[in-house]
């Protein structure tokens, strides 16, 4: 078996017809999927990844698929797709916003599906108490673990930026770090049992202090928004680089991922990338 020359990870958030913001619809999702199963990719799971960066072996058409935050609509749309083309996501879970209930029906069981309402409503959903209406129950996130189609790790407590809450107070801010990252480890352990060294950044932002509160509370695999590089043999498991995933269909993805692995284009493509960030900076 040829081994990959490196792994994109590819970052999602939203399924959903609504569309809008950092989603996808329904219909581009399964084409993406379906186009990875045709092309022969593999679905990785993290420890596949961790065991890669540490000089392991996959298989060479490898790809990571994430999901942040843990909306409702992972299970209603993405979950049923996922099972139907034998793909397997990962999805870093804010604890504190997962609720209690009975499982909500998903696509393919003929049942009416509760609402999807696109990113910008979901956040003022949210804001206003109301995060049972569009983030996932734990019955939820331990069906789709027993079918295979996701496993789960801390996206933190509750997705709340210290550095911005706190400004200069340091010690508080490292303090709420270290209590943030806590209560998701405990709220792991308390409702699936285990907790994982795999932690994924709320708005993709982390600092020294962020690291090494991360380190004491036993993650040693950082994933991060940056999509600039490649995870490689040998890559700093404290920055996984990942990129986000647009709703486009089948063979734009396949494009993307050709774009990003590439041994020769892929680093070249992401020194593009850099300077055109810089410049877009600078204006």
């Amino acid at each position: 078996m040829n081994n990959a020359p490196n792994i994109p990870v590819l970052m999602y958030h939203h399924v959903t017809p609504s569309g809008g913001m950092i989603a996808v619809t329904p219909e581009v999702f399964e084409q993406q999927i379906a186009g990875l199963a045709r092309a022969g990719y593999t679905a990785l799971g993290t420890a596949q990844l961790a065991g890669y960066l540490a000089g392991g072996r996959v298989p060479e058409k490898s790809v990571l698929i994430t999901f942040d935050d843990g909306y409702l609509n992972n299970w209603t749309y993405a979950h049923p797709v996922l099972q139907r083309y034998g793909m397997k996501a990962v999805l870093f879970l804010i604890t504190g916003w997962a609720g209690q209930g009975a499982v909500r029906p998903c696509a393919g069981l003929g049942a009416p599906l509760p609402a999807s309402p696109d990113h910008d409503a979901t956040k003022r959903l949210v804001a206003a108490g109301r995060t049972d209406e569009v983030m996932l129950r734990w019955s939820e996130v331990q069906a789709m673990l027993a079918a295979g189609t996701f496993e789960v790790h801390s996206h933190t407590h509750t997705h709340t930026r210290w550095d911005k809450q706190c400004g200069a107070d340091v010690p508080a801010k490292r303090e709420h770090i270290a209590r943030e990252l806590a209560d998701s480890r405990a709220a792991l352990v308390r409702e699936l049992g285990r907790v994982s060294d795999h932690l994924c950044w709320p708005q993709g932002y982390f600092d020294a202090d962020y690291v090494q509160a991360a380190r004491e509370a036993g993650f040693r695999h950082l994933y991060t928004t940056d999509a600039l590089g490649q995870n490689v043999p040998g890559t700093d498991p404290e920055h996984i680089y990942r990129f986000a995933v647009r709703n486009l269909g089948g063979s734009w993805l396949n494009r993307r991922i050709w774009l990003s692995r590439h041994p020769v284009v892929g680093p070249r493509y992401h020194a593009w990338k850099a300077w055109k960030k810089r410049l877009r900076n600078r204006a």
